[in-house]
């Protein structure tokens, strides 16, 4: 897979993610404790928690994902941002008080493991995939 397929198909799974948060059907209202911003608190997939917020940011990630597929720069930068973000969210995910982002975000629960998932993935092809045409670096 190429960086910018990497970063298209990013985009558009964060797009879906976020606009899905905000279905009932798909994801039902869910009581988060201490979060201080609870509209459209609910259960993506009835797994993983979001509110508004988590959903916008999912929302801007895909937007960033769409844009940032049209050149290989672009999608690099992309992913080696997606692995930092999403890196260091897993890791506030562990840590109470800040697994909800000083009462704005849910970061807790599924969210850990897919936010390590996506860190790891944008990792490898931000920081170790080389396209084809890409010379290779040396070491």
């Amino acid at each position: 897979m190429s960086i910018k397929a990497f970063a298209l198909v990013f985009g558009i799974v964060f797009l879906v993610a976020g606009i899905a948060g905000f279905i009932p059907g798909i994801s039902p209202m869910h009581h988060h404790p201490d979060l201080v911003i609870t509209s459209q608190s609910r259960l993506a997939l009835g797994l993983f928690p979001v509110n508004i917020l988590h959903n916008l940011v999912h929302i801007l990630f895909g937007l960033w994902g769409l844009a940032a597929a049209r050149a290989a720069g672009g999608a690099r930068v992309y992913a080696k941002a997606v692995a930092i973000i999403y890196g260091l969210l897993t890791v506030m995910g562990l840590i109470p008080g800040l697994n909800t982002t000083f009462g704005l975000v849910p970061l807790y629960g599924h969210d850990i493991w897919l936010h390590a998932l996506l860190a790891l993935v944008a990792a490898y092809f931000g920081f170790a995939h080389r396209e084809a045409s890409e010379p290779h670096m040396k070491r």
